[in-house]
């Protein structure tokens, strides 16, 4: 099977969209939808549902409750943890949905295998920076860091949907520079090892 650049171009938009959805489970998936809506995005076959009036309406919803109840102390770091099952199905739906050109047999391992993966590897980054940060700042930082991952979130989405490539580059060198701070701060906290 020979992919086509269109094909090429969906998987990366795709894992740009699934790692945003590690940042808000909502939030990316309403962000391609009203692409989708005002025709700047085109979906997979069986995914124009998620441009319809009904699912924006119910994103929208979603999003916003799940954006209020990260500012919410305790509520925040339960939210991690029963958001990662969700967010794995999130990057998946995301990235199949702008997967075009792609027989089901290829589309539904790429998308549930590297969609879900960015996505849970992103929302594990994440939660590791919520639990590190609320442990040295009393939960204190927490709400710069809600606000942080809202705005990434959205920034991801878009950016991912305007320039796949870029988002992709972005992603990965922030994870990288995620876990390279996160190792040092172990050090710092735990000593050398």
């Amino acid at each position: 099977m020979e992919l086509s650049l269109e094909s090429l171009t969906g998987i990366v938009l795709g894992l740009g969209l699934a790692a945003a959805t590690g940042l808000r489970v909502f939030l990316p998936l309403l962000v391609a939808a009203i692409a989708a809506r005002w025709g700047l995005l085109p979906l997979s076959d069986g995914f124009a549902w998620l441009a319809s009036g009904t699912a924006i309406a119910m994103l929208a919803t979603a999003s916003i409750a799940e954006i209020l109840a990260y500012y919410i102390p305790g509520l925040d770091h339960a939210l991690d943890v029963l958001a990662s099952p969700a967010t794995v199905a999130a990057g998946t739906i995301a990235s199949a949905s702008v997967m075009v050109d792609l027989p089901p047999w290829v589309l539904w391992p790429v998308a549930l295998i590297a969609g879900g993966g960015v996505a849970g590897l992103t929302k594990g980054t994440t939660a590791l920076v919520r639990a590190g940060s609320g442990a040295a700042t009393v939960g204190i930082s927490n709400p710069i860091i809600s606000t942080m991952e809202t705005l990434g979130a959205t920034g991801l989405a878009a950016l991912a949907i305007a320039l796949p490539v870029i988002a992709l580059l972005l992603i990965g060198s922030t994870l990288y520079l995620i876990y390279h701070l996160a190792r040092k701060a172990r050090t710092v906290v735990f000593g050398a090892r």
